[in-house]
């Protein structure tokens, strides 16, 4: 299409209206107290999840959310709301890290220069961004509130009693940093020792460097934890009054994973120590035949035999370089080593063995499990390798077997409860062993404290320093603290991150050191949304009243409508929840939930219906579709593929459709003229509408709205579709009619909506002069009262022709139109009716001789 004319001039008009719109800061949005705010006017606060600012730029899959955004804010706004509609950038990242070791390009400088990339392609795209409300996690001036927010959360601790988080200043105890909900613990992380530096769980692949493919093992580092497990309970809670996707919430509640029954203390025969067992089933206790801990297990060292001690180090070697993800794989042979050691079932007083496991993570629960092979799974696969005991303990209510009966039913085997049901069993097996001091009922929850440290130049520092062992907080004033300038961005070699080598930078004191880990990506993309409620505040991380005003309302959560892709289901969202909360219970924000309305768009295929990939050389420019068809289609066409939330290959064939579409409307309105202008066509009349044409705006108006508020913009785009065919032939088209319907068509298509209506202003006046500032169309339902009906004719019983006749037409009439048409006549010439049936508002039969 490029070589030849554009089936509308599209090249011409979407840049200027772009230009206009920038100009006139068309869709900036002033805060409460600034000028031009209108405070009668309900708010709307629609987000995107902001993107990581790549080399590569955005390709065709990635502004799908955001055009779904981009229609809201321009339906929103149309409708009389103050709507919030920002973008920025989550900047810090390990890419432009890399792209520095490499190079020796300073990250920053990277960073510009793909924001400045992504910021092109999506102007071209014709969002209505307020671009003077842009962030980046990167600027100073954003991660000092970064910083500022770490620490309320270091200076704070949850306090069971009020169940929140308070000051550490409220806390009574000698010992404030065991409570901190921002701590520091020795932690298993991926260290790699031919790249000297450690790895996220994402760049290790079969115990190797997604880079370079070298080894990687597991080894014990100092690192910053945050203490999200205080909030469990909340977090789950909470997540019943947001208006999320059931699949999303249940996400979530999988990986808190709050699980109720026991903890088990056994006794470790010839050991004073004791393991303590965290299980859902206490009413199997019986059932236990051995006790298996994880590798990492402190207590191993303690109780191992001289015998098993080389099996038990080889073991752990191999364990080291597994990922947890690999060990926790439901699918892999069993493992194991036996420790030598035996411990006492504190049921049966039986002695049972002691084994180690890569299974077991140290991590979750407490590092050990009890071993029930009848009624487990993973146990009785465990125990048929290593030839252990199986002793069944629950006996179904049905004819089910026994053996490897996971569900509940009644205890056998098990003298002090025996013919209980489970739920029975569970209660008095767990006061037995309370009343013994050999266990208690407890909750458990899957979810970790959050690892919060990288080992990595590029992110936010620290605002700590350490002094005699003991770690201390900056003040306020000393913010933002800026990572140093460095001669390269190669990691240490030894485990110490790239700060390290900062030696002045270190230097905090005479006595007093830097920290040198910094924050992960996480933490800018946690709270950038309060911060784009008042980007330019310098003497507070969000003003009260903008973060009141935009974060207000009714609903729990302050964002409305938040879009972005599964990819995020759970740890962003987690994440950016358990922070809102701790400022929430400081006192620092209004509303207890960040966001109330979450869509999670689908994926976009490439055309060979692969993942866009560079890989798979299917990657497409939506730079490159624009100057073939448009923004305006490419805009269509992404909400025209299918629903929102469902993954659908990419097609050039249809991005042509919706310019074809696109192009019908303009010729509705547009003719050209000898010298090949365009002007407007003189079809284009004030005069009354129709009373069809009528119908069919008021149903288009009603099925347009309906459907930009469930998100369903493919089915809006098919009735606009259905006006235009209704239109294309008619002698003329109602300036009142048209004028509405480039109202629904603008947040779609918003630039011929622009450029159309302008060409309509100049011949026929309207106020206000510019569609941005129109309000949107009321249908009137008595317009869409069906007031005719189409009637069937039949001769014979076979269908010979229709007409339309009004609803509730008496069988006379009905009759005699029957009868009276062309083709009834021509039919029915020399032949006698010797009956007529009539179906009121369905069908006349004729019945001939």
């Amino acid at each position: 299409m490029s070589a030849r004319r554009k089936p509308y001039p599209f090249d011409r008009f979407e840049p200027k209206w772009q230009r206009f719109w920038d100009e006139r800061r068309t869709f900036h949005t002033p805060n409460p107290g600034e000028k031009n705010f209108d405070g009668s006017k309900p708010k709307f606060y629609v987000l995107d999840m902001f993107p990581y600012p790549s080399g590569a730029g955005l390709h065709v899959g990635h502004p799908e959310g955001y055009t779904a955004t981009d229609i809201m804010a321009r339906y929103k706004r149309m409708h009389g709301c103050n709507v919030l509609h920002p973008m920025g950038w989550d900047a810090f990242g390990l890419p432009a890290e890399q792209y520095a070791i490499k190079s020796g390009q300073h990250p920053a400088i990277t960073t510009r220069e793909n924001i400045a990339k992504f910021k092109t392609q999506l102007k071209r795209i014709g969002f209505s961004y307020d671009w003077s409300r842009e962030i980046s996690t990167a600027d100073p001036k954003f991660y000092r509130w970064t910083q500022w927010i770490f620490l309320q959360i270091y200076n704070s601790w949850f306090n069971p009693e009020t169940n929140k988080a308070e000051p550490i200043s409220t806390f009574r105890g000698d010992d404030p940093d065991s409570v901190r909900l921002a701590y520091v613990a020795e932690v298993p992380v991926n260290w790699c020792p031919d790249l000297g530096t450690v790895l996220a769980n994402e760049e290790v692949i079969d115990g190797k460097s997604e880079v370079g493919g070298f080894p990687v093992v597991r080894r014990p580092m100092r690192q910053w934890m945050l203490r999200i497990t205080a909030f469990a309970d909340r977090l789950l809670q909470e997540l019943e009054g947001l208006d999320w996707p059931a699949g999303i919430k249940l996400l979530q509640r999988n990986w808190i994973g709050k699980s109720e029954g026991a903890e088990i203390d056994f006794k470790i025969d010839k050991h004073e120590q004791k393991i303590r067992v965290f299980t859902t089933r206490p009413d199997t206790l019986y059932g236990g035949t051995f006790l298996v801990l994880a590798p990492e297990h402190p207590l191993i060292d303690l109780i191992v035999t001289n015998e098993q001690w080389p099996a038990i180090r080889e073991y752990r070697e191999k364990t080291a370089r597994k990922s947890d993800l690999e060990r926790a794989e439901l699918t892999k042979e069993k493992t194991g080593v036996f420790t030598g050691a035996q411990a006492i079932n504190p049921a049966n007083e039986q002695k049972i063995p002691i084994w180690i496991a890569d299974y077991v993570l140290l991590g979750y629960g407490t590092g050990a499990i009890g071993g029930v092979p009848a009624h487990d799974e993973r146990d009785l696969e465990f125990a048929k390798k290593f030839d252990l005991p199986i002793v069944e303990v629950v006996q179904p209510l049905d004819n089910e077997p026994a053996f490897g009966f996971v569900g509940e039913g009644i205890a056998i085997n098990s003298p002090i409860i025996n013919g209980l049901t489970t739920a029975e069993a569970k209660k008095k097996i767990t006061k037995w062993l309370e009343e013994r001091g050999q266990g208690k009922g407890a909750i458990n929850y899957k979810l970790r404290d959050w690892l919060f440290s990288r080992q990595r130049y590029w992110g936010e520092p620290f605002p700590i320093f350490w002094e005699n062992g003991r770690h201390h907080s900056l003040s306020e004033s000393e913010l933002p603290l800026v990572p140093p300038e460095l001669e390269d961005y190669k990691p240490t070699g030894t485990g110490e991150p790239p700060l390290a080598k900062a030696k002045d930078w270190i230097r905090y004191s005479d006595k007093a050191t830097r920290e040198t880990n910094t924050m992960p990506q996480w933490a800018g993309s946690c709270w950038y949304y309060l911060r784009f409620c008042d980007p330019v505040n310098e003497s507070r991380f969000v003003g009260e009243e903008a973060e009141r005003y935009w974060m207000g309302g009714k609903q729990a959560g302050g964002v409305d409508l938040y879009v972005g892709g599964t990819e995020h289901a759970v740890l962003h969202l987690l994440y950016a929840r358990f922070w809102h909360k701790v400022l929430f219970d400081l006192g620092h924000v209004s509303k207890p939930e960040p966001f109330q309305r979450l869509v999670n768009q689908g994926i976009i295929l490439g055309e060979d219906n692969r993942k866009m990939s560079k890989r798979w050389g299917n990657v497409i420019d939506p730079l490159d579709v624009i100057a073939e068809y448009g923004a305006d289609a490419f805009r269509c066409y992404e909400m025209f593929m299918g629903p929102l939330e469902q993954m659908k290959p990419w097609s050039m064939k249809g991005v042509e459709g919706l310019s074809r579409f696109l192009a019908r409307v303009w010729r509705l309105l547009m003719d050209e003229n000898q010298a090949g202008e365009w002007e407007l066509s003189s079809r284009v009349q004030d005069v009354a509408p129709e009373k069809s044409q009528r119908k069919i705006l008021h149903a288009t108006i009603k099925k347009v709205t309906e459907d930009i508020e469930s998100l369903s913009f493919n089915t809006a785009i098919s009735q606009m579709m259905v006006f235009v065919n209704a239109f294309i032939n008619a002698p003329s088209v109602p300036v009142s009619v048209i004028r509405t319907f480039l109202i629904l068509l603008s947040p779609f298509a918003p630039h011929i909506a622009s450029e159309l209506w302008e060409k309509m202003r100049e011949k026929f006046a309207v106020t206000p002069a510019d569609l941005s500032d129109q309000s949107w169309p009321e249908h009137d339902e008595r317009l869409l009262v069906e007031d005719e009906v189409e009637i069937i004719v039949q001769v014979n019983g076979k269908v010979r022709d229709r007409f339309r006749a009004p609803l509730g037409a008496n069988e006379e009439e009905l009759k005699a139109t029957a009868q009276g048409l062309p083709k009834m006549q021509e039919l029915l010439a020399g032949k006698q009716i010797a009956k007529v049936v009539v179906v009121p508002n369905k069908l006349v039969n004729l019945v001939t001789n």
